[in-house]
């Protein structure tokens, strides 16, 4: 049996699920083909193709916000409507998804949820349970950036997934991120840094304060008064043409005086409006 010679990680080690508040998913990036199940598909929706012996079938509101994901990042991000297929996986039964998870990724055993990517195939896998509906808006928000952006920094394809998991009704609002950001900046253990966590390459040097900050500067860019929505889709639009884009950060420093002092106006405006 043949594993993958890297991983790019997400929630990265097992003692940090519960600490990333992320719900013990991760992304990887295969060097060989992902694993497939002999599940059939068993339903799809839009561009996703989903297999195995979850009740995903009759659950037909979930197929159609799930498939209308696409549509709702491309118009947010100004992305391209990219037709390539995110295959799901999911199962009924837990310990069975476990089991092969754990065959597979056995240094990411116990993961509600993952995302692989494999010379432009694009999957996810996950089990059902209480979290399937904001796991899967999560994993297939990866499928869907990464089919339309294929070099997005790893804190910003995290940031945007956080927002794009509590569904578009509320665009992108994350009460519990909100209210620790709140927690840690009155205490002292917090300022927000974009500059640090562009520097991030590997997801287990990622903190759940990491995390938080990165949903917080795409919700700003994306929900604040300021119309700071532009610098984003700018910024996307250059990650079509180069693989080495002048830092976010930078675009930043040249609209706003102070971005920290407007990011940290931005989460206690949202923390007192919602």
């Amino acid at each position: 049996m043949l594993f993958p010679a890297r991983l790019r990680i997400c929630c990265a080690l097992a003692a940090l699920a519960t600490a990333l508040g992320c719900g013990g998913r991760f992304m990887a990036r295969r060097d060989r083909a992902p694993f497939r199940s002999a599940i059939e598909p068993a339903a799809t929706a839009g561009q996703l193709v989903f297999h195995g012996d979850a009740p995903v079938g009759r659950n037909r509101r979930l197929l159609d916000e799930l498939a209308a994901q696409r549509t709702v990042i491309a118009d947010r991000l100004a992305l391209p409507m990219i037709e390539a297929p995110v295959h799901v996986y999911l199962y009924a039964d837990e310990s069975t998804y476990h089991r092969e998870m754990s065959a597979r990724f056995p240094n990411f055993a116990g993961r509600r949820a993952l995302f692989v990517e494999d010379r432009g195939e694009l999957a996810v896998y996950a089990h059902w349970s209480e979290q399937v509906a904001d796991d899967l808006r999560h994993e297939v928000a990866h499928g869907h950036l990464h089919a339309a952006s294929a070099h997005l920094p790893l804190w910003l394809d995290e940031g945007l997934a956080e927002f794009f998991e509590v569904g578009a009704a509320r665009r992108g609002f994350n009460r519990p991120h909100v209210d620790y950001l709140l927690g840690q900046l009155d205490a002292g253990g917090w300022q927000p840094n974009l500059a640090r966590l562009e520097s991030l390459a590997n997801a287990a040097d990622m903190t759940r304060l990491d995390y938080a900050e990165a949903w917080l500067w795409v919700h700003f860019l994306l929900e604040s008064e300021g119309n700071m929505t532009t610098v984003l889709t700018d910024y996307l639009a250059e990650l079509q043409i180069t693989d080495a884009p002048v830092p976010l950060s930078a675009h930043l420093a040249r609209r706003l005086a102070n971005p920290e002092a407007a990011l940290v106006e931005h989460l206690r405006n949202v923390g007192q409006a919602f």
